[in-house]
């Protein structure tokens, strides 16, 4: 559903990402997980058609900026943007009109009631505490239905009963098939919910591996993601950490 082929992102001289390539299937969630500056929030603004880049994104089948791909996806930012004179209900009404949708105010409902935003309707954006703001943001990515779904860092700032009620939209929507890339720093939050993870530092990728692949290997996400970034795939200068580098891309894929 989602293929990233040899994409490379440079700012200048500094090598954001570097010869990317993967490919994610119908129905699963995959991680994407780094230390900060590893370049995953630079790989899902390229996806999602915000910055310029060296390779092939496509979405379905379709280059990743066209019309047809970009009905396809949705992308939850880590930041929200909204628009502080429009109110909570208005913000999903202006993201139902860019996306033409009809019968969405049931959804809309739903969402609503599933962060608990159905007494906040009438608030404007920049009346919302950041985790109210938060919760809004999620609502706006979900509303249009995407196929292929971009979360970058989607639970920091939410409550306890936010992030349960995401994790189950996670597995509602991978039983229907949503192909989801989470951004995230915090293996905590999404340890029971990937099929796969995709592990990336000094922007390049150091692991892609599937749950089953892991756990036949004997290591916890965690484990394997500080083998990667702190012993085997550190780029820090050091022969022995690149040694072993180039073992951990030999041995899961890169």
């Amino acid at each position: 559903m989602l293929t990233v082929s040899h994409v490379t992102k440079k700012y200048g001289k500094v090598v954001a990402c570097n010869d990317l390539s993967f490919h994610l299937d119908p129905g699963s969630v995959t991680v994407l997980l780094g230390p900060n500056g590893a370049g995953k929030s630079t790989i899902m603004k390229s996806i999602i058609g915000f910055l310029r880049y060296e390779g092939e994104i496509t979405v379905g089948g379709h280059p990743n900026k066209t019309t047809d791909a970009r009905k396809l996806l949705g992308y939850i930012p880590e930041m929200p943007s909204l628009y502080p004179n429009l109110t909570v209900s208005e913000h999903m009404e202006f993201i139902a009109r860019a996306y033409r949708l009809s019968g969405y105010k049931e959804r809309k409902e739903e969402l609503f009631h599933r962060f608990e935003l159905t007494d906040k309707q009438k608030k404007f954006g920049d009346e919302l505490s950041k985790g109210m703001q938060q919760k809004l943001n999620i609502c706006l990515g979900l509303l249009p239905g995407p196929q292929v779904l971009l979360l970058d860092e989607p639970m920091i700032g939410l409550d306890p009963h936010a992030i349960k009620e995401l994790k189950l939209l996670f597995e509602e929507m991978r039983e229907q098939g949503c192909t989801m890339l989470v951004s995230t720093h915090i293996i905590d939050s999404v340890d029971m919910l990937w099929d796969r993870t995709i592990i990336m530092d000094h922007g390049s990728i150091r692991a892609n591996v599937t749950r089953e692949e892991l756990e036949q290997d004997g290591r916890s996400l965690e484990q394997l993601f500080f083998d990667v970034t702190e012993g085997a795939g550190r780029a820090d200068g050091n022969e022995a950490a690149g040694e072993a580098g180039a073992l951990g891309e030999e041995q899961f894929g890169k």
